[in-house]
């Protein structure tokens, strides 16, 4: 799928990916509810991940937010552009406040992930041209995931799943983050560097 971006917006890149697949492969492994699957994707940017996800599982409803208006507008044209706006709700708003609680089946997210102190290790393009709200969290880089994990806690049902994108410096400390959830994994990319955590609320 090819996405329109500007500087309101990360550009899509190829390890967003893993997120799609492993949202796939436990729908397709059978360990998650469809039809009438609710999804969410917080911090949705360009709509990349929403929007494959509404692609691939055309049985879905797949909501989206983001605390941007400007990159929500990114968004709502990706989404008429690959005519899934019919089928894709976009809600600005910061990660999941104001959703209803405990009616997602999936919440997924490409969250901002960079430590301040990692500035110098971000690629000059990213640092110019890109969003710096959507590329770092804060001094640790755990921040915005910090705040996510309970949120994503309360808005999706029992059995539920959170799949989010993170880098390898980060691993052990989102896995701490997910200590009171079950089926706990981290998944690497092709570089074979931890990029996907997926985890389950407990039934």
């Amino acid at each position: 799928m090819d996405f329109i971006v500007n500087p309101a917006v990360l550009i899509p890149r190829p390890e967003t990916e893993h997120v799609i697949e492993t949202v796939l492969q436990l729908v397709n492994g059978g360990r998650a509810s469809l039809p009438g699957m609710r999804i969410v994707d917080v911090g949705t940017g360009s709509g990349c991940i929403a929007l494959a996800l509404a692609k691939e599982l055309p049985e879905a409803e797949v909501h989206a937010t983001d605390i941007s208006p400007a990159a929500l507008e990114v968004a709502r044209a990706n989404a008429a552009r690959h005519q899934l706006e019919n089928r894709t709700q976009f809600r600005e708003t910061d990660l999941l406040q104001g959703l209803e609680p405990a009616s997602f089946d999936f919440v997924v997210s490409n969250p901002p992930y960079v430590g301040e102190s990692e500035q110098d290790q971000v690629q000059l393009e990213v640092r110019k041209f890109e969003p710096r709200n959507a590329v770092f969290a804060g001094p640790t880089g755990l921040e915005v995931i910090e705040r996510l994990i309970p949120q994503a806690q309360a808005a999706l049902k029992p059995g539920g799943w959170l799949v989010m994108e993170i880098s390898g410096t980060m691993a052990e400390g989102v896995k701490r983050l997910l200590a009171q959830w079950i089926d706990v994994s981290v998944t690497n990319d092709l570089q074979g560097i931890p990029r996907v955590a997926s985890a389950r609320k407990d039934e």
